[in-house]
């Protein structure tokens, strides 16, 4: 594969209000579609930011059946792009819980993959304060790899981007997808620090979608969603706000990058 793709992430600022926020994806995802994206990808929890762990449990929905997944298949198929549905609450094997469940879909709607999400985000500092393990179920420790566009993507949700180790196991990558909604606190201190690693590291490109602002329910997040090449340059990207982020992925930059620097030849653990 040589000619360069089209990457779009989608930056929102979701509502606890889930048909309005699969409103907003639609209208984002068309503007995508219209700038050439071949595959996009929305931030985690798009289709509701609620004020409390129980607006999340209450839209659960089954595997395969349920308005956002119909949502994601049918809007994959009307755009005929590859979508990554930044994540979305399904139910779990506890009653009391849910899976933070990355899907994706091909150009004609059909969902080829499911990642749902291993490492669950715990942190206190002050007043501030969030523990996932007390409502999400975390998924089996296995990395999940799709074939897309003639490249080999890795996928990722949020607090998954501290883990090295996930990526790694999941052999040579072309593009790592990682669906956020990062406090803007942690994402201060880290976020673009560490999306640069990981492209750096592995030696391919990463598109990081995320939430950006001020929600409704008072929760601040990060946003700053951005393409990052082999190089960890980043190419493009936005600060706070509702957007669409689009890049090139360039095969030749990859070859170029692990031509120069052969690093991922060198490993030796």
């Amino acid at each position: 594969m040589s000619e360069t793709l089209t990457l779009a992430a989608i930056q929102m600022i979701s509502t606890p209000e889930v048909a309005a926020n699969l409103a907003t994806a639609a209208r984002l995802i068309a503007q995508a579609a219209a700038r050439g994206a071949q595959l996009v990808a929305l931030p985690e929890y798009f289709p509701i930011i609620g004020g409390t762990d129980a607006d999340r449990l209450a839209v659960r929905e089954t595997k395969g059946s349920g308005p956002i997944q119909d949502f994601l298949a049918e809007t994959a198929a009307r755009h005929g792009l590859w979508l990554v549905g930044g994540s979305i609450p399904l139910t779990a094997e506890d009653p009391a819980k849910l899976r933070n469940s990355c899907l994706v879909f091909d150009p004609a709607g059909r969902r080829i993959a499911r990642y749902d999400k291993i490492h669950l985000f715990g942190f206190q500092k002050g007043a501030e304060r969030y523990d996932e393990a007390e409502t999400i179920e975390a998924g089996p420790p296995a990395p999940v790899v799709v074939e897309a566009l003639g490249l080999r993507v890795g996928l990722g949700i949020c607090y998954d981007l501290r883990f090295p180790e996930l990526f790694r196991a999941m052999g040579t990558l072309d593009l790592i997808v990682l669906p956020a909604a990062f406090t803007d606190t942690t994402g201060q201190a880290h976020w673009e620090l560490l999306l640069r690693v990981r492209a750096v590291e592995n030696q391919c490109y990463v598109l990081a979608s995320a939430q950006g602002g001020r929600h409704p329910t008072g929760r601040m997040t990060h946003g700053h969603s951005m393409v990052i090449d082999p190089w960890g340059e980043i190419v493009a990207g936005m600060e706070y706000g509702e957007g669409v982020v689009v890049a090139e992925l360039d095969p030749a930059r990859t070859a170029e990058v692990r031509a120069s620097l052969p690093a991922l030849r060198h490993r030796r653990l």
